[in-house]
């Protein structure tokens, strides 16, 4: 009698893992799904602001009325919303300090 208990524990145990890898492969499954759409998401909002760059900087003239190019220059947004076109130069020294200021806070 202890013997047929110990083995339908046994078989529970292998029934209830079982289960659960079941689960879990579902599960994995449709995070799958998830992070594809996810994915494919993130690829369509980089292509509309793409887009939206491109477009600005095709109406964009500087004070001679030349366009402005948009290798040299970079859009920039600030905290309280206000949009500036800086000379990359000037971009990557103001994140290099941007990010020194977030490693102190950190």
């Amino acid at each position: 009698v202890a013997a047929q208990k110990c083995r339908k524990r046994k078989l529970n145990a292998i029934l209830n893992l079982e289960e659960d890898v079941y689960n879990l492969q579902t599960q994995k499954e449709s995070l799958k799904k998830e992070h594809s759409q996810c994915s494919k998401s993130i690829n369509q909002i980089k292509q509309k602001l793409n887009n939206l760059y491109h477009d600005i900087f095709s109406r964009l003239r500087d004070d001679q009325g030349r366009p402005v190019n948009p290798c040299q220059y970079v859009i920039h947004c600030s905290s309280n919303g206000s949009v500036f076109i800086i000379p990359k130069h000037l971009a990557k020294s103001e994140q290099k300090q941007d990010n020194r200021k977030e490693q102190k806070q950190k």
